[in-house]
């Protein structure tokens, strides 16, 4: 099968339908003229699964049909994108299938690689090994911190980017809060296992964040790497980034963030950049090499955190700039690397931590937003998804 759209979008995540959905708000012509290509046949707003981890909300509320959320305007191919040919505007599905397209954008999001890890995939779900990147397995979670009796609660963080780089600390707070209401903290070890340098790489929450860990009695081991777990025995060990020692200890409770990485259908083709993400320009968000493609969201090469709320500024760039370049007009929007993490420090409480390419902090609120706030908490678990499903897909904001 053959067929040709104007412009053909390769992801039915947050970027895709966001970008449609803001194009079809901008220029009613192109109703019709819009393909959204994705096999998936639910959305999620992963976002929420800290809470399903943490006992705050359940995981169905997180999910609707790809076909409720798709804008009308914009016609959906239940299909996966399997390989580019940018030189002939060409994309071929997992079917075999050719599209054609004027113009494209690449909103794929990452991908999350469990086999990486020997042991993760065949543990994870029992075991005590459990993590909130699998909407499956979010309600283990709960049912690991509500039932833990005591022992090493080890949580992880990989030597890869991730998708909401606070999430895996998040669900360390929020346990290690549990632990202290059923009273078994006092004979609970909280162990942070991360790859990266530090807690937090903006200087202004990492300051907060530091001190909670300390309140909280965090054991941290930065630089340690996960690299395999034994779910018998209830072992787990990790690679010291800097001596390349190893070390194995044992686990009651492990929460694990899986390594990510680029899709590979996007890593093994020309708009790959030398690390496997897609090549874009950091501000106007179009191709370093095809004029007539932009990106957004996880798959990009953009040098910011990978979040929801990125994506909700990179949407309208992208959308602004490829009407631009359809005009024959060269890109002028502009996206400045904002991001923000919405950092659950415990139950009814949040640090809303917002920054851009720099590193500096970008807070949209009239007060200090490194102290933990309740107000801020009832945000993320009441109102954002709000604003997600009704705004942010609807392509209003």
């Amino acid at each position: 099968m053959e067929a040709h759209t104007k412009i053909l979008i390769t992801g039915g995540g947050s970027g895709g339908v966001s970008a449609a959905s803001r194009l079809l708000r901008k220029d009613a012509r192109l109703a019709g003229q819009i393909t959204i290509v994705d096999p998936a046949e639910y959305h999620d707003y992963q976002p929420l699964w800290t809470l399903v981890g943490g006992g705050e909300a359940r995981k169905e509320e997180s999910r609707r049909t790809m076909k409720s959320i798709i804008p009308e305007g914009a016609e959906w191919i239940q299909e996966r994108a399997a390989s580019f040919d940018p030189d002939n505007n060409s994309v071929y599905l997992g079917d075999g299938s050719r599209i054609t397209y004027d113009y494209l954008i690449v909103a794929a999001g990452i991908q999350i690689n469990w086999s990486d890890v020997p042991g993760l995939e065949e543990n994870l779900g029992k075991n005590g090994v459990c993590s909130n990147y699998s909407y499956e397995h979010t309600d283990y979670t709960w049912e690991l911190i509500r039932s833990f009796k005591g022992g090493n609660a080890v949580f992880t963080h990989p030597a890869t980017p991730v998708k909401c780089g606070g999430a895996p600390q998040k669900i360390m707070y929020l346990a290690e809060d549990y632990f202290q209401k059923s009273h078994v903290r006092n004979k609970t070890e909280v162990i942070f296992g991360s790859a990266n340098p530090g807690i937090f790489d903006v200087q202004k929450y990492k300051d907060a964040l530091e001190k909670i860990v300390e309140r909280k009695k965090i054991k941290t081991n930065f630089r340690h790497n996960l690299v395999s777990i034994d779910g018998e025995k209830k072992t787990v060990s990790f690679e010291n980034l800097d001596t390349k020692e190893t070390k194995t200890f044992h686990y009651d409770m492990l929460h694990v963030t899986p390594p990510m990485g680029p899709p590979a259908f996007i890593a093994q083709s020309p708009l790959s950049d030398e690390n496997g993400w897609l090549d874009v320009h950091p501000h106007t968000l179009q191709h370093a090499r095809y004029t007539n493609i932009f990106g957004l969201g996880d798959c990009c090469n953009l040098p910011t955190s990978k979040t929801g709320a990125a994506i909700r500024k990179q949407a309208p760039t992208a959308a602004e700039n490829l009407l631009q370049v359809m005009n024959k007009k060269q890109p002028e929007a502009v996206y400045d690397g904002y991001s923000s993490c919405p950092l659950v420090t415990g139950y009814n409480k949040l640090i809303l931590a917002e920054f851009d390419y720099n590193k500096n902090p970008q807070e949209s609120m009239p007060f200090n937003q490194a102290v933990e706030r309740r107000s801020m908490y009832m945000m993320k678990k009441d109102l954002l998804p709000v604003m997600y499903w009704n705004g942010m897909l609807k392509g209003t904001m």
